[in-house]
């Protein structure tokens, strides 16, 4: 395995492909034993040989764009979980995909739990400021698309009342500031959403607190803004995933 491991890796270095006896003198191995591996690796589909010459084949380069991916994913998570620390609150991370709301990672701890989805977010994007953030950022067709598919209902006493209300309010807010929303997804939880500007996907970061905590929501919120933008250029791969 680890033979095998030291011949991908010469490969890999070698753009314009390299003959077999190259790598058994670059890698410290036996001839024979070089080109068992090669035969192996080429089987697998992990190498590919042409005119002589061995390059990474598709399985290698799926293995290679799978741990970039992860790589991503573990920057933002530790991202999150440092935002979390610092402001003692659960942080959420989501973006709308194709034509769906999709929370990417969520951080928070026992003290601090995160709220319950005791209804499936994706459907209620109306009641919670996750949703509420990205639908704000579609433009009008895919706003009333989303809602077409997925219609305002209420969850709580206090959820907006209906679809025609829901776009007033997404149109009145103000581009970039914090979208808050108080026990209308959840009884007891107030959360706060802000937008983030990643091309063209709509993007946000949100956290959330018990409702007797409801004076720390807004500060906590930007906050979280202001730590954002300071990072967000050098996020801007990782936090896409």
């Amino acid at each position: 395995m680890q033979r095998a491991m030291r011949l991908l890796e010469t490969v890999a270095a070698h753009e314009y492909g390299a003959p077999a006896k190259q790598l058994a003198r670059e890698t410290g191995l036996a001839l024979p034993t070089t080109y068992h591996l090669l035969r192996t690796l080429v089987h697998e589909g992990y190498l590919r040989r042409d005119k002589g010459l061995f390059f990474l084949g598709e399985a290698a380069e799926r293995l290679g764009s799978s741990g970039a991916r992860q790589k991503r994913r573990s920057t933002i998570v530790d991202a999150l979980a440092h935002w979390r620390d610092a402001l003692g609150v659960p942080v959420y991370y989501a973006v709308y995909r194709e034509g769906e709301i999709e929370v990417m990672c969520v951080s928070d701890t026992p003290v601090n739990p995160a709220v319950e989805e005791w209804a499936d977010f994706r459907e209620t994007g109306h009641a919670h400021a996750i949703g509420q953030c990205l639908l704000s950022q579609l433009d009008e067709d895919a706003r009333r698309d989303h809602l077409d598919r997925y219609p305002v209902q209420p969850l709580t006493p206090y959820t907006v009342r209906d679809n025609h209300s829901l776009l007033r309010r997404l149109e009145r807010l103000r581009r970039m500031e914090p979208v808050t929303e108080r026990q209308e997804y959840a009884l007891g939880s107030v959360c706060a959403a802000i937008p983030l500007t990643l091309g063209s996907t709509a993007a946000t970061m949100a956290i959330s607190l018990p409702a007797h905590q409801v004076d720390r929501l807004l500060p906590a919120a930007r906050q979280l803004q202001v730590e954002v933008g300071r990072v967000l250029g050098s996020l801007a791969l990782s936090i896409s995933m």
